[in-house]
């Protein structure tokens, strides 16, 4: 394994701009950057366009006739950026279920990890393919899945579980997956950074209406009758002052991988018995199944505990079906319309999540998230304000994961629509009832 010493150009940028032109010169850059990287000369250079690299890119090679498979993650202004990235040997000595590896450079601009090729699909293919044609034995196996990678994460957590200081917690790479997004970096300039860049002072095209930010940001939502709380302004405001590096070390940290949504988790089968018939979705019938973490650009050791499994609650559940990856299908499997009066937003949406999503998060909430809050609780490590936390956490994901702004990218104004609509759910309580997230945030709640 290989690690370099820090430079300031960014070469992985390069490489995905060229990536989204398919000019052909992000596989000419690549293969100068595995050669300077790792002294391997690259043939047969594929980069992978999927909807789940918002963020990365990922693909094939070959060198010396073995297969290899890379990926890395880059961020903006990351060689600005303090901290340490790829742990995947923290996770491995921690007990995670973990890939390493065969090469790895940490520089910021440069970043990228290279394994073996494997033939198991990511668990995110798996679960799309249940999302289109549901099957309950396939279901059931990938639900199985996910119940024993929580046990097994959970275990990581309790073990590691401990009192941290504010040095401690600033240091940590997951923060630029929440709060290092709403401000400019080096200078903290609130609003800046994606918030800035996807948001303020943008146009923002809806079925039935369009509406300026300044209106947007201030406006109550209304979705499907139900009435919520805080406005998107109120939301990153929040977020801005209560998830900052140096307010998140009340509540603990673990070692985490912190970014498991499941484009970053192979889903391996373990063939039970001979030949096994295959359901449509392609899982084995009969197998078991297992998870395993690759891509910890973002672990570490002393992970806020409420942060921990954010992105995996949202991205693994929430982000589902197609709204936040697929949006030109959820435009043709879903309606939405919006309509704005008296300085509020009325969504009407029929969007919902697959059956086998809704197993997930009910999985996720009984065999990690609530025996988590429950030990936080008795060590007296559980803020008063945890519910905040979650939400405030959970908002930012779709906002801020890519620019959810019908026209910016590939989102269309139905999918922005019930993008937005979800990213308040999840951060604000409603006004009166219940809702998918209130139902979830009871469920896990130590006291409830």
């Amino acid at each position: 394994m290989k690690d370099k010493t820090m430079q300031q150009t960014s070469r992985t940028a390069a490489i995905r701009d060229h990536a989204k032109r398919r000019d052909g010169t992000a596989e000419i850059l690549l293969g100068e950057l595995l050669r300077a990287l790792f002294g391997v000369e690259a043939k047969a250079i594929s980069i992978n366009h999927d909807q789940y690299s918002l963020n990365s890119l990922n693909g094939f090679f070959e060198a010396g006739g073995e297969p290899y498979f890379f990926k890395f993650h880059q961020e903006e202004n990351e060689e600005e950026m303090s901290g340490e990235y790829y742990r995947a040997d923290i996770l491995a000595k921690a007990g995670l279920p973990v890939d390493q590896p065969l090469m790895m450079s940490t520089l910021p601009g440069e970043q990228i990890l290279v394994y073996r090729r494997r033939s198991d699909p990511r668990f995110s293919d798996v679960l799309r393919a249940l999302d289109l044609q549901h099957d309950e034995a396939g279901a059931k196996q990938a639900v199985a899945a996910e119940r024993r990678l929580n046990e097994a994460v959970l275990d990581v957590y309790l073990k590691t579980l401990h009192p941290v200081r504010v040095e401690e917690v600033e240091k940590e790479p997951i923060h630029r997956l929440f709060h290092d997004r709403l401000v400019t970096a080096q200078e903290g300039t609130y609003p800046g950074g994606r918030l800035a860049s996807f948001y303020v002072d943008r146009t923002f095209d809806f079925p039935g209406v369009s509406l300026s930010w300044a209106e947007l940001s201030a406006a109550r939502f209304v979705v499907n009758g139900m009435e919520y709380r805080k406005t998107l302004g109120d939301l990153f405001a929040q977020a801005h002052e209560r998830l900052a590096p140096q307010r998140l070390a009340d509540h603990g940290g673990v070692t985490a991988h912190g970014d498991a949504h499941n484009a970053n988790v192979w889903f391996e089968q373990r063939v039970e018995g001979a030949s096994l018939e295959h359901n449509p979705t392609g899982v084995k019938r009969g197998s078991k199944s297992a998870l395993t973490f690759f891509d910890p650009a973002f672990a570490g050791e002393h992970v806020p505990a409420l942060l921990a499994e954010i992105k995996a609650t949202f991205h693994n559940m929430l982000a589902h079906p197609f709204w936040l990856y697929d949006p030109e299908l959820v435009e043709r499997s879903f309606t939405a319309m919006a309509r704005y009066e008296d300085d509020t937003l009325f969504a009407d949406v029929d969007w919902r999540l697959s059956p086998v999503r809704e197993a997930l998060l009910q999985t996720k909430a009984e065999t990690l998230w609530r025996p988590l809050l429950a030990e936080l609780k008795r060590k007296g490590l559980l803020p008063p304000d945890w519910q905040t936390v979650i939400r405030l956490a959970l908002f930012l994901c779709p906002t801020l994961v890519m620019n959810l702004r019908a026209g910016a990218t590939n989102h269309n104004p139905t999918s922005s629509l019930i993008g937005l609509s979800v990213a308040i759910m999840a951060g604000s309580e409603p006004v009166e009832g219940s809702d998918l997230v209130t139902r979830f945030l009871s469920a896990i709640d130590p006291e409830g």
